[in-house]
């Protein structure tokens, strides 16, 4: 009986693998919009998809990532400036690819702009930052998204947002994880919506990786300005020393627990942009996989209490990171 499982689950998953080889044509015809691309999985994803044939244009927050990716790509390779926080950038930007795509339509979104800062338990927080935040990750994917969808809609194209395992379950205090779990909602809504017009919606939801966004110089800097403006009640609540073990469980341990293999996540971005069938979700990442996926399944109770339990928490991501660093 064991076997026949075994069998069953290899067999769905060289099925799965064999169904969803094949790309779509005509790659040098096709216009793929993306957010964020200054650096990270925004910037890789440009250069790789521009390195495919697409019509990439890629939106940056500042200049001179625009110019870094302009003498990196093809003549194919158009940039923008967009602040995704401002109506007026992004209306602007949608006028501008409407002029470039013409009746052809826009193939493709990625919505991968996005911060992680101000990140600290709630009570540190204000209202304001949490504002701020969800003007970027959630308010700004939305604004996006309506911005060109009727270009998205003629093509019978793709959206597909950037979202995270933490808009599944949310480990630690602040904005972040709403704002991910408001990503998560709308690719919901969007995606059945959209089903009349042909067009897909799809999801990406990576672990920790190692980027700007898991930085513990960067997070300790934020960690330490957000102590310094706190009333001294709630600094008294929390301990005289409670900023100097998070930035030393930072340093220690934040490195180990994100893959350094950026490229899995662009991987899957771009078989969400190219492939004929690509997945509803994308999970990249062990610990996306094999740890917070899972763990958004099992009993609240549960959840909570492992995940108050950081040191088991770290152990466990630790071993799936160097696992998947030695299997590659």
């Amino acid at each position: 009986m064991f076997l026949y499982l075994l069998g069953l689950v290899v067999f769905y998953y060289l099925y799965r693998w064999f169904r969803e080889i094949p790309r779509v044509p005509g790659k040098g015809d096709k216009y793929v919009y993306i957010t964020g691309c200054d650096s990270g999985f925004g910037n890789l994803l440009a250069r790789h998809l521009d390195e495919l044939g697409f019509c990439v244009i890629a939106s940056c927050f500042t200049e001179k990532g625009e110019e870094d990716l302009r003498k990196a790509c093809s003549g194919r390779f158009t940039t923008l400036h967009l602040d995704v926080k401002k109506n007026e950038s992004v209306d602007k930007a949608a006028a501008l690819i409407k002029d470039k795509v013409g009746a052809r339509g826009l193939w493709a979104v990625v919505n991968n702009a996005g911060v992680a800062m101000p990140s600290a338990p709630c009570d540190w927080l204000t209202i304001d930052d949490y504002k701020s935040m969800l003007d970027v990750n959630l308010n700004g994917v939305i604004a996006v998204t309506l911005s060109v969808l009727p270009l998205i809609k003629k093509a019978r194209g793709r959206v597909v947002n950037v979202a995270s395992v933490f808009g599944r379950i949310s480990p630690g205090g602040g904005p972040y994880t709403v704002s991910k779990f408001g990503v998560e909602a709308f690719n919901d809504s969007l995606r059945r919506n959209m089903v009349p017009f042909g067009v897909k919606v799809l999801c990406i939801e990576p672990g920790f990786f190692k980027t700007t966004m898991t930085d513990w110089i960067v997070l300790g800097k934020s960690f330490k300005q957000l102590w310094e403006k706190m009333p001294q009640e709630v600094r008294d609540d929390y301990g005289h020393d409670y900023l100097d073990k998070v930035e030393l469980r930072m340093r220690e341990k934040l490195d180990k627990m994100s893959d350094a293999d950026l490229m899995k996540v662009v991987s899957c971005m771009e078989h969400a942009v190219a492939a004929v069938r690509p997945r509803t979700r994308y999970s990249p990442g062990w610990d996306a996989k094999f740890f917070w996926i899972p763990m958004s399944y099992m009993p609240t109770r549960f959840a909570d209490w492992l995940l108050l339990k950081k040191e088991i928490c770290v152990t466990v991501l630790t071993v799936l990171h160097t696992v998947g660093r030695t299997s590659i």
